[in-house]
């Protein structure tokens, strides 16, 4: 039987998936965060972190929002800074992508749909 309520904790459930914990990828699957609809993330980077390989996502639209620290976002046309606790950045499917923490940094993500080999690394876009 499914339960109708769940809780955990998000660093705990992510650890072995890269802060992730709701999405296609939990098992079992009469799990209520298993989803097709949704992905979320919670990660806390280090200063001083970065994802130096651009990826992006075929179908999915995401949103990063910043839950305190200083984190930068680059996309082939701008860079984003979140530095105000709040600040968010939300990018469409096709969207190259990479990062690095500024300082400290704690971020939440949440990705729609959930599609299993939905993120891709891509070379780096030519207009950065």
């Amino acid at each position: 039987m499914r339960p109708k309520v769940v809780k955990g904790n998000a660093v705990v459930e992510g650890e072995n998936r890269w802060g992730w914990f709701v999405g296609h990828f939990v098992n079992p699957t009469d799990d209520p965060r298993k989803l097709s609809t949704l992905e979320v993330k919670w990660t806390v980077h280090k200063a001083g972190e970065e994802r130096l390989q651009w990826a992006m996502n075929a179908e999915a639209t995401t949103i990063s929002l910043l839950i305190n620290g200083r984190f930068r976002l680059q996309f082939p046309e701008q860079e984003v800074l979140l530095s105000r606790e709040g600040d968010y950045v939300l990018w469409l499917p096709g969207v190259p992508h990479c990062w690095s923490a500024e300082s400290d940094s704690t971020v939440l993500t949440i990705r729609w749909p959930s599609v299993a080999g939905d993120s891709l690394n891509v070379p780096m876009p030519s207009k950065v």
